[in-house]
């Protein structure tokens, strides 16, 4: 899938499913709930113990549109696409990473903080800019900053709730990626995934309500 492509289904999508965790297997079953809540684009943290193998046994899923997240060298990018990753997304900006992306055919979502990074980001070529940390203004910083930069596909994530990807679509987000809001890390433990699958409808159906 290439960057246009994947931009498409993201935006029709609004929504991602992110996923941080120090446990493989349990790396699976809270995916598995989160599929099973609706999300069929979802993101594997490169933190996560054998987080290849996560990504090339979903991406073999029909349906579904895996990414990689915390991808912080180009070697990481290579071995996320050749295990079937079909975007790439950082916490910084890398230009090497997001040029190696476009070399690969792929989407690139590097984190940026500032508009000032996000006009990096986007001359770079990045395709999407990820919203990371939120600051504490929150839809409002989405709102300012698309003003003088409408051009900007700006994608929130950390800070992202059931109670305010709402206010971030309306305020021109591209779309919104749960991290911890979905996958709370007491209901991982506990193997409380069924929590997490009724708490990934609910999302979707919030985010589903934004035309």
């Amino acid at each position: 899938m290439n960057p246009e492509e994947f931009k498409k289904e993201l935006r029709l999508a609004k929504a991602s499913a992110i996923l941080r965790t120090s446990d493989n297997q349990a790396a699976r079953n809270a995916m598995d709930a989160a599929v099973r809540g609706g999300f069929r684009i979802i993101e594997f943290t490169m933190t996560i113990p054998d987080a290849l193998d996560l990504i090339r046994y979903y991406s073999q899923r029909d349906g579904l549109l895996v990414g990689a997240g915390t991808v912080l060298t180009v070697e990481e990018a290579r071995s996320a696409v050749e295990a079937g990753a079909c975007y790439l997304v950082s916490p910084v900006i890398d230009p090497d990473i997001i040029h190696e992306a476009a070399a690969l055919g792929v989407a690139a979502m590097p984190g940026c903080s500032t508009p000032t990074e996000m006009l990096a980001a986007h001359r770079h070529g990045a395709q999407l800019q990820k919203l990371f940390p939120a600051p504490g203004i929150g839809p409002a910083f989405v709102q300012q900053t698309l003003g003088p930069l409408p051009f900007l596909n700006i994608v929130p994530t950390s800070g992202v709730t059931l109670e305010n990807a709402g206010d971030f679509l309306n305020a021109g987000s591209f779309a919104v990626g749960f991290v911890k809001s979905l996958f709370e890390p007491e209901d991982i433990a506990a193997g409380h995934f069924d929590v997490i699958e009724n708490r990934a409808r609910d999302m979707l159906e919030a985010v589903a309500k934004i035309s």
